[in-house]
């Protein structure tokens, strides 16, 4: 007698008669990035609560950020290739298994060697995110992967400003190592959710795993619209965490004396931004996404400079802090949402490797913006921070200026025409 499996059929992305992503599972996917994402940024708001629970110095309970971001750098350029290769609902349930047992060691970490080692392991695997991505772009109409796109954002900003609110007030009530058995519980959960809810996909791709690394190198230095993203998203989002990583140490000073509960407080005012990333995602879908961009570099510019009014401290400054702070992640989450609209039309057979490039770019740039953060604030203070966004923001600003000038020239007629071949030739799903 044979058993007939009742589960759907796996489906290859770009099959115009594949099942579409239902709004609910969308939803589903939104929490699962900001659960994930959210591992990246609540070690932020803990740090001072590492320092003194471990009994160790601010600097050094630093280099927990660093190890998760540098962790995530790696698994983004590592892992998330296997998007193209391997079926989505297996990949993603597996890493949010592996990023739960990392979490539960970091929970039980003796010692700082040992906490910085389950970081950098918890950054590594918890890159569901932009697999996700990736994966919901090809199972949704290209005229609405902006708004897709701008949706799974919302849920990771969601995670990101939210992590650093629960985390904070944990990590002050109950101490430092709540917040990860928190995340560990959310990570396993969500593994044994979408492990039901996720659609079946069959991989694009079947190149082996050497080959789909050395692929997305090469998207690189193929794609100078790939590399234009990751540029833009490297400098902004080097300046995005410049800011939070001085933030904390400006509020827990002695300009404010607050607590670390207060730096969660500010992140969660920021959560208007989560309404901002669908509405960037259709601008970029109307009017493309370099419009977009420009008016997002330019508004972190002006972030800065209100950012640099919190050193004043007092009510004056805190709401400059608030101010500043909303308008800079408006701007640099609103600026990645474009980036991605620009990334997904490019390859529609590579897009977890577009993607693998893009993000690795993007990270490694938030990575060394943290460091930088760090270093601009013991040298020059909150002041310092402000100039550094200030000027990785102006660099942002000429090199699409110097976009926009070569194309109106016609000097990149070449990239706009492939892009056009590669709607009409049918790549994507629009183009069929």
């Amino acid at each position: 007698m044979t058993v007939t499996d009742r589960r759907p059929a796996a489906v290859p992305d770009e099959d115009p008669a594949r099942v579409r992503l239902s709004r609910r599972t969308i939803l589903l996917l939104a929490l699962t990035c900001g659960v994930a994402v959210g591992n990246i940024y609540f070690p932020q708001a803990i740090s001072p609560s590492v320092a003194a629970g471990l009994h160790i110095g601010a600097g050094s309970a630093a280099l927990v950020v660093t190890a998760t971001q540098f962790g995530y750098a790696a698994g983004i350029f590592l892992l998330v290739p296997l998007g193209d290769r391997l079926p989505h609902r297996r990949l993603v349930v597996a890493l949010l298994g592996v990023t739960g047992l990392g979490l539960l060691g970091a929970s039980a970490a003796p010692a700082l060697p040992a906490l910085a080692g389950a970081s950098a392991l918890i950054g590594l695997a918890t890159v569901v995110a932009p697999i996700i991505g990736p994966m919901a772009a090809g199972l949704v109409p290209e005229d609405r992967r902006g708004v897709v796109s701008g949706t799974l954002l919302s849920g990771s900003i969601g995670g990101m400003l939210l992590s650093r609110t629960l985390g904070g007030v944990l990590g002050e009530w109950l101490g430092w190592r709540a917040p990860y058995l928190l995340a560990a519980a959310l990570a396993l959960v969500l593994a044994a959710v979408l492990g039901r809810a996720l659609p079946p996909t069959s991989p694009p791709s079947g190149q082996r795993y050497p080959a789909l690394l050395a692929e997305s190198l090469r998207l690189l230095r193929a794609e100078p619209e790939l590399r234009r993203s990751c540029f833009y998203q490297a400098t902004i989002f080097a300046g995005f965490s410049a800011v939070w990583t001085g933030v904390a140490l400006l509020l827990t000073g002695p300009a404010y004396g607050l607590s670390i509960r207060a730096v969660g407080a500010l992140a969660l005012v920021n959560a208007g931004t989560m309404v901002c990333t669908p509405i960037a995602g259709r601008l970029a879908d109307r009017h493309g996404p370099d419009a977009v961009n420009l008016v997002c570099v330019l508004g972190v510019i002006v972030a800065a400079l209100v950012l640099a009014g919190g050193g004043r401290g007092g009510t004056v400054g805190l709401t400059a802090l608030v101010l500043g702070s909303l308008l800079l992640d408006v701007a640099m989450q609103s600026g990645m949402v474009a980036n991605q609209v620009r990334n997904y039309a490019l390859r529609a057979e590579a897009r977890s490797r577009v993607n693998t490039a893009y993000m690795t770019c993007a990270y490694l740039g938030g990575s060394a913006g943290s460091w930088l953060g760090a270093r601009a604030y013991g040298r020059a203070g909150w002041w310092g921070v402000c100039a550094l966004v200030a000027l990785l923001a102006v660099l942002a600003l000429v090199r699409h200026l110097v976009a926009l000038r070569a194309r109106g020239s016609g000097l990149e007629g070449g990239v706009a025409g492939s892009e056009r071949a590669t709607t009409s030739t049918g790549r994507s799903p629009g183009g069929r």
